[in-house]
């Protein structure tokens, strides 16, 4: 890997940042201080300081949002705000991914992430990974539809759904409820309420397979995942 990448993926600032590090000859290899940018580096091999501080390499990252409402799951938009916005320039440099989406308005449980293959196993409809959702719905919800999410529902456009495992917490004029799909779709779970005539007021996800959303992450906040959380949720879906 070219060492400006590196210093840049690493945290240490722009590619112009990088290299007025270099030219002031804070950059050294094995001990030998470096000045141009476009020297390779084997980051498995080489020592690379930044004054005192060692290097360590990291290809991937993996990262747990509570996803706050007004931003849309994607990586650049031209007019909306989007979860990348929320992270740090190191962050960004690594040029990670949502994994799968949450609408704009919805909250809640968003995995970020460079490592294509981590991702596609996440939301690959093969995997059936379970999503959990807490919901506010605008209608009683009944044992009835909980019949109903149980043997699948056909939307608006014909689509039928597969089986939604859900779960009454509070019934009412206004109810609240959580439920648990495995599909991603466009508005999945809005449009599922939409077929049993209720509407859905508040949104957010709790749960992906076998990770819980961080209780102590305020809406906005990020976290890397722990080494138990990425193994988990890795030896799950594989």
């Amino acid at each position: 890997m070219r060492l400006d990448k590196l210093l840049a993926n690493m945290g240490y600032g722009s590619r112009k940042d990088v290299k007025n590090i270099l030219k002031l000859k804070m950059v050294s290899v094995n001990n030998a201080i470096i000045k141009d940018g476009k020297v390779h580096v084997d980051t498995s091999m080489d020592v690379i300081q930044v004054g005192e501080d060692t290097v360590h390499y990291q290809k991937y990252i993996y990262l747990m949002m509570n996803k706050p409402p007004g931003y849309i799951s994607a990586t650049v938009d031209h007019t909306e705000k989007t979860v990348i916005d929320l992270l740090s320039s190191g962050h960004q440099n690594f040029q990670p991914f949502p994994v799968g989406r949450l609408d704009k308005d919805t909250e809640g449980l968003l995995l970020l992430t460079n490592d294509g293959e981590f991702g596609h196993q996440l939301t690959s409809p093969k995997k059936d990974v379970t999503k959990v959702y807490y919901a506010k719905i605008d209608g009683h919800v009944s044992d009835e539809d909980i019949e109903r999410f149980s043997k699948g529902l056909t939307l608006e456009d014909g689509y039928q759904t597969k089986p939604a495992k859900l779960r009454i917490l509070v019934a009412g004029k206004h109810s609240e409820i959580e439920v648990s799909i495995t599909e991603g779709k466009y508005h999945q779970v809005k449009r599922m309420f939409a077929a049993v005539g209720k509407k859905v007021t508040y949104l957010k996800r709790i749960k992906m397979g076998l990770l819980v959303l961080d209780p102590s992450l305020k809406k906005g906040n990020y976290r890397e995942l722990t080494e138990d959380e990425l193994t988990s949720i890795s030896q799950k879906n594989s």
